[in-house]
């Protein structure tokens, strides 16, 4: 079941690349990016581990426009690893991002919309060395997003702003649900909440070669504390090398208040924090 809905997810992708041709009224674009590093020593003097490192990242586009009526689809899934000598094969990297917006045209750049939204990973997380007490899951958490609004929309910035808005939490896993992990209630799998989302993108070649696409969405709940706004802001700069090569900038920072980080010190209890990850790399990258 929970493969399942991927597939619901990705089969219409490769639905809109396979009837392009056919149908100018859509426009897509994709890229694939693998970015690897690894050190090897051997009697080395100054000391070090020798490690290998990789991120594989598909990001793809299905955009359409007939008249007034638009629809914009975007999937983005990210998957890294490090592997340091007698170490076990650790994860680095972990995400899967879908969005699709329907809009019909109310005047010049603004249009009525409809916001779907949904956010996970691969693969189980774990506090390493500890590999037998995962802390995440492929749905666990799982995030739902739907929201009805007005669009502001540019060639290269959208701002999506949704007064009615749905959030819903999805663990199904038994043992993080019977923790009440990710702020659902212990033993129940899923959590709703209605509030506002604010959901703004500009992507934009700032420099020959060089691209700047970020993206933050917001969500506010009306009936409970209404003040701590869910942040997912994520930035990246792409430098291209040449047709094949390119490097990558890529920082995201996430404050979710229903997430709660065990501290520096494992006596304190855990409680909500600024999340943020940044990686770098230099890898192959193929455009379809």
């Amino acid at each position: 079941m929970k493969k399942l809905l991927i597939l619901l997810f990705l089969v219409p992708a490769f639905a809109f690349a396979q009837d392009e041709t056919k149908d100018t009224l859509w426009t897509t674009n994709g890229s694939t990016t693998l970015n690897f590093s690894q050190v090897s020593l051997s009697n080395w003097a100054a000391g070090g581990r020798s490690s290998m490192s990789g991120v594989f990242m598909v990001n793809y586009a299905a955009n359409y426009k007939k008249d007034k009526l638009t629809w914009d689809n975007t999937f983005d899934f990210r998957y890294g690893f490090l592997k340091e000598e007698d170490k076990d094969l650790q994860k680095s990297d972990d995400m899967i991002d879908i969005s699709s917006k329907l809009g019909i045209e109310a005047k010049k750049n603004w249009y009525y919309s409809a916001l779907m939204g949904f956010k996970s990973q691969f693969a189980a997380g774990y506090t390493y060395p500890d590999t037998d007490n995962a802390i995440s899951k492929f749905m666990a958490p799982g995030y739902l997003n739907l929201g009805l609004g007005m669009d502001y929309k540019t060639d290269d910035f959208s701002l999506m702003m949704a007064p009615v808005s749905g959030k819903f939490t999805f663990v199904t896993d038994d043992d993080l649900s019977d923790e009440g992990a990710f702020g659902v209630e212990e033993g129940k799998s899923v959590r709703a909440e209605l509030g506002a989302t604010v959901k703004a993108q500009y992507k934009k070649d700032i420099w020959e070669n060089v691209t700047l696409d970020t993206k933050v969405d917001l969500f506010s709940n009306y009936l409970d504390q209404p003040k701590n706004v869910d942040i997912d802001w994520t930035f990246k700069i792409i430098m291209k090398v040449n047709d094949y090569l390119s490097a990558n900038l890529i920082t995201q920072l996430i404050y979710d208040n229903d997430v709660k980080i065990q501290g520096e010190d494992p006596s304190g209890f855990p409680a909500p924090d600024l999340q943020f990850m940044e990686s770098f790399g230099v890898g192959l990258t193929f455009k379809f």
